[in-house]
Parts: C-alpha cells; sequence; structure tokens
C-alpha cells in the first residue's frame, strides 16, 4: 500500500503526496513503506527509520537501469542511525516518467524538488553510478540542502582508460538514434524476468555468487511487474544518451565536484566493469579535501555485493565528521 504521509518543505508548509493508483510493496520484508508525491508526475520513493530521528535524513539515488530496490541490503541498517529514503527517478522503479524528460539535468531538478518536497531538511546524499553523478550535481548547485555526499561507484569521465568492451558496446548501441530501442526490445523480449536480473547481477557483480537469493527473488518479481507496464525505454534511453554526453564533455562535471564544500566519501570498487577504478583514483587525486576508499575485489554496485564492508566505511565517516547521531 502507498501511504500519503505530509512532509514539510523548506518553507514550512505542507505538502500532500497524490496517491497514484494502488502501487505493489516490494520491501516490506526489509521494513520499507512506499509513498507518492507528484512532481509534475509519480515520483516514488520508500521510507525507512524513524522520521524523528535528530541525525540527518540519508537520501539514495540508484543508477541507471536501477531503482529503490538497489538499496535494500543497506538502507534497513542505516536506518537504526538515521532516517533512510530510497527514491525512484522519472522512468525508473515505480515512477512512471509520463511526458518528463530523464536526462541528467532533469533528473537532478527533480532530485532538489524531492528533498524540499518531501525530505525538508539537509540530507546526507549518496547516489551510485548515474545517481552519483547527479547527486554531485545537486551538491554543487544547492550546498545548504546537504549535510554529506556519498559516492558510491559514481560515473565517472573514463579518461584514457576505457571500460570493458562488452559496456562500451552496449552504450554504443544505446547511443544510436532507433539501434538503441531495438537493442532493448530485443533483449526485453528475448530474455525472462530472471535472466534480465542475473545479466545486470553478471555486469555489475565482481563476484555473482555473492548477490542476495532473497533479492534475486524480489528483484525478478519486480522485472515481473515492470513488463507489464507502459514502457520506460525511452526514459532509459535518453537518460543514458545524457549521461554519456556528459561525459564526454566533462568540463561542467569536474567543475562541480570540485565546488563540493560539504564532506565527500567516495566509495569505488576496483572490478568495476562500468566506471574503472582509474577514474575514481583520478578523481580522489583532483579533490584532496573527499574521504575515498578503494574496496578490493569489488564491482560497481558495493551495496548490494558488500553491503557490511561498505557500510563500515559510510559510518567510519559520518562518525569521523560527526554527521550522525549514535
Amino acid at each position: 500500500m502507498v501511504s500519503t504521509r505530509r512532509k514539510p518543505g523548506w518553507d514550512g508548509h505542507m505538502r500532500d503526496p497524490e496517491r497514484v493508483g494502488e502501487l505493489p510493496t516490494f520491501t516490506e520484508r526489509w521494513g520499507g513503506s512506499g509513498s507518492v508525491i507528484d512532481i509534475d508526475g509519480p515520483i516514488h520513493w520508500v521510507e525507512y527509520g524513524d522520521s524523528d530521528n535528530e541525525s540527518p535524513p540519508v537520501v539514495m539515488v540508484h543508477g541507471l537501469g536501477g531503482s529503490h530496490l538497489n538499496w535494500v541490503r543497506v538502507a534497513p541498517i542505516l536506518a537504526r542511525h538515521a532516517r533512510v529514503l530510497t527514491v525512484d527517478l522519472p522512468g525508473f522503479g515505480l515512477s512512471a516518467a509520463g511526458g518528463r524528460q530523464a536526462g541528467i539535468d532533469a533528473n537532478a531538478k527533480v532530485l532538489h524538488r524531492f528533498l524540499h518536497d518531501v525530505v525538508g531538511a539537509p540530507v546526507i546524499l549518496m547516489g551510485n553510478s548515474m545517481g552519483g553523478m547527479i547527486s554531485a550535481f545537486e551538491a554543487a548547485a544547492n550546498p545548504g540542502v546537504i549535510s554529506g555526499l556519498v559516492l558510491v561507484n559514481p560515473a565517472l569521465p573514463v579518461g584514457q582508460r576505457l571500460p570493458d568492451p562488452q559496456v562500451a558496446l552496449q552504450f554504443a548501441l544505446q547511443f544510436i538514434p532507433f539501434v538503441g530501442e531495438g537493442y532493448l526490445r530485443f533483449a526485453s523480449r528475448n530474455l525472462t524476468d530472471r535472466q534480465l536480473v542475473e545479466r545486470m547481477v553478471d555486469l555489475c557483480f565482481a563476484d555473482p555468487s555473492r548477490a542476495s537469493e532473497e533479492v534475486l527473488e524480489v528483484a525478478t518479481d519486480f522485472s515481473h511487474y515492470r513488463r507489464g507496464l507502459p514502457s520506460q525505454d525511452a526514459a532509459f534511453l535518453q537518460a543514458s544518451r545524457s549521461l554519456m554526453l556528459a561525459l564526454a564533455r566533462p568540463g561542467r562535471y569536474q567543475d562541480a565536484m570540485r565546488s563540493i564544500e560539504k564532506p565527500v566519501l567516495l566509495i569505488h570498487g576496483d572490478k568495476d566493469r562500468l566506471v574503472p577504478v582509474a577514474a575514481a583514483r583520478k578523481v580522489a587525486a583532483a579533490n584532496e579535501r573527499w574521504d575515498s576508499v578503494i574496496l578490493s575485489d569489488v564491482g560497481h554496485t558495493p551495496q548490494l555485493e558488500v553491503p557490511d564492508t561498505m557500510l563500515d566505511h559510510v559510518m567510519t565517516w559520518v562518525g569521523k565528521h560527526g554527521l550522525m547521531g549514535a
């Protein structure tokens, strides 16, 4: 069941999340509670923990092709210390794109409105992959809404080091008009829901055997549910193409990262096939005020592959900067 709780905005006024149909609950077993708000269309999010907790709330932003499910192995544990919200960007998860744009800048604006309308207090922003880039742009443009930033294998300019050849081919196909659309349709028609999930695990994990069977089962059910919805391929391709363009002309992104004044933790797996670890090391060297951790034998989604290890580093970092209560 989707709740319709009221949250104060930055100006102290109350905002009414709009009920949008009856959405299924995929995170209930982990203690998550789903809600929907109208931000020029439905935005779905899942909340964990106590909204009265005095620590800064934590807002988690998924990557390309991801959703709120990407955080189920870390959000419930972190919710023992702070209110945690995991948001679905337009066209992903349970947030239908409708007529909205799904590029990087458009999603950064949606994220800012979500922080304003739903959270209403400075947050620790945590983003993975594309969500890391979007979170970095938000932290740079609106420092008053951020207490700290955690970048988990963020999308980064790769410089001279190319990504995995298979990954490069997939992104190249997605970038070409009509070819990208056909590529996604082919995959959807020819793979089962479980195969779609396992293909993503193989791509994002250094060791697929670390995947939680419970999460795999729920992700398979989630894939089956989304297959019955109107296609979101257009939003996915728009986001993918926008991401590639931002990385091809990285100056604005690099300037944004350098301008962030709040504490930043960069976490990156050294076996990431999508964003080479060399790119993370280069960004860490260019931003010496940041804290950075390179995880050995870990892929693109540490929050799913090695959640306990990732959380240990996050809690050490929040303790160092006094960002969270006990």
